[in-house]
């Protein structure tokens, strides 16, 4: 039986009367990764930072485990590792203190995980952290969320910074904790990561949850992308009634929901130059959604 780990209910933020989020409920299983995406200014930071307790919720609830995550539950932060867009340390810290520092919060022996992380990240722990470029100081940013072995991570936008080899250690990475039997919420922007690596995926707009969707499924909704050279062009948009991704002169591009013979038989009324149907790509889908 599938074990919900993490549960949003009805989480609304506002920054004074600007909508950072609104009545969005979502629940996490346990051994997943979940992916959360949308452009920027979409709602997924402030969603994170809501479930985090680093900014106020103007409404709504977190459950971490069936219990309620506030802000001084030492004993739910203990479960969580977190990993924000934009990491800020102690500057005049080398690697090694920073880690030092991190690793004297628990009271377990978190020693050999964080040593087996820098080695994998390829991090030179002498370096001070104000000498480090982006992709180290991610790099350092991961070993902190990872190193005390949570049974959730909340990371936001965690491969920005990262040279494509360390972007593959970093999945590997994750699959290893989903393997394990832990959670991934994986906000992201890049749909591509999405393919590679989560279960099921959250779309959010305008600070609405507005689909949440098995990745596989998602991919293989009915929805087609039909593109269309005619001279009767601007007919076929009105009698088909379809809203248009792009338009080229006399080719256009729309998606499709009809059946095939359908579709076939309408278009039958007008001189067609050329034709072409192909499936939809996550990338398709997510752009469909957001038209």
């Amino acid at each position: 039986m599938e074990k919900n780990i993490l549960e949003i209910q009805n989480l609304t933020k506002y920054y004074g009367k600007v909508l950072g989020v609104e009545n969005l409920s979502l629940k996490l299983q346990e051994g997943e990764i979940f992916g959360f995406i949308g452009p920027n200014g979409a709602g997924k930071s402030t969603t994170i930072r809501s479930i985090m307790n680093l900014i106020n919720k103007t409404s709504g609830r977190v459950l971490i485990d069936n219990e309620e995550f506030n802000k001084d539950d030492k004993a739910i932060k203990e479960k969580i590792g977190y990993l924000p867009s934009e990491i800020h340390l102690y500057d005049d810290l080398t690697v090694k203190e920073m880690l030092d520092y991190h690793e004297n919060f628990y009271k377990r022996d978190i020693h050999g995980r964080r040593m087996e992380l820098v080695k994998r990240l390829e991090l030179d722990e002498k370096k001070k952290i104000e000498d480090l470029s982006l992709g180290n100081l991610k790099k350092l940013g991961i070993v902190l969320a990872f190193m005390h072995e949570p049974k959730i991570l909340i990371l936001d936008e965690p491969t920005s910074g990262l040279d494509p080899i360390m972007q593959n250690v970093f999945y590997d990475l994750l699959k290893e904790e989903r393997a394990k039997g832990n959670t991934v919420f994986y906000s992201t922007h890049i749909l591509t990561e999405v393919s590679k690596i989560c279960d099921r995926v959250g779309i959010i707009k305008n600070g609405q949850l507005i689909k949440v969707e098995k990745v596989e499924e998602l991919s293989k909704k009915s929805l087609t992308f039909v593109t269309v050279t005619s001279k009767q062009a601007q007919e076929i948009i009105n009698d088909l009634n379809v809203n248009t991704v792009s338009e080229d002169g006399n080719t256009i591009k729309f998606g499709n929901h009809m059946p095939h013979d359908e579709l076939i038989k309408k278009l039958s009324n007008y001189t067609i130059d050329r034709i072409l149907i192909e499936e939809a790509t996550l990338e398709d889908m997510f752009l469909h959604y957001y038209k």
